[in-house]
């Protein structure tokens, strides 16, 4: 599945399931074969930690197909004391630490999908 945002593609992996969703990122890197994963929730504030990630992530919230939180840079934490990442919306778009400053991304663009 590939989002697009701002004319740029991104190669996703979607997520559907609550185990699925849960796990995310933990203990994967971004191998070539994707650029980011793709949450499907139920619309509401969700909020993610970055517990077992080795790397670092832009997590970006969206509420219906518009960005409405972007959280920059979120590091990863081996701890069980790890900050929270919070955010509204419906769909949640990880792409790797850096990503949206690199392709100007902002609060309130939208994203499509291919």
């Amino acid at each position: 599945m590939n989002v697009v945002i701002n004319n740029n593609i991104f190669k996703v992996i979607p997520l559907f399931t609550s185990k699925d969703i849960q796990q995310g990122m933990m203990r994967k890197k971004f191998d070539g074969s994707f650029d980011g994963m793709l949450f499907f929730m139920d619309k509401g504030p969700h909020s993610f930690w970055m517990k077992n990630c080795l790397v670092s992530l832009d997590i970006i919230f969206i509420d219906g197909k518009k960005i409405n939180v972007i959280q920059h840079q979120c590091k990863p934490c081996k701890t069980e004391e790890c900050p929270s990442y919070e955010g509204y919306g419906d769909l949640v778009l990880e792409l790797p630490g850096g990503t949206c400053e690199k392709y100007n991304i902002n609060d309130g663009d939208f994203i499509d999908f291919e």
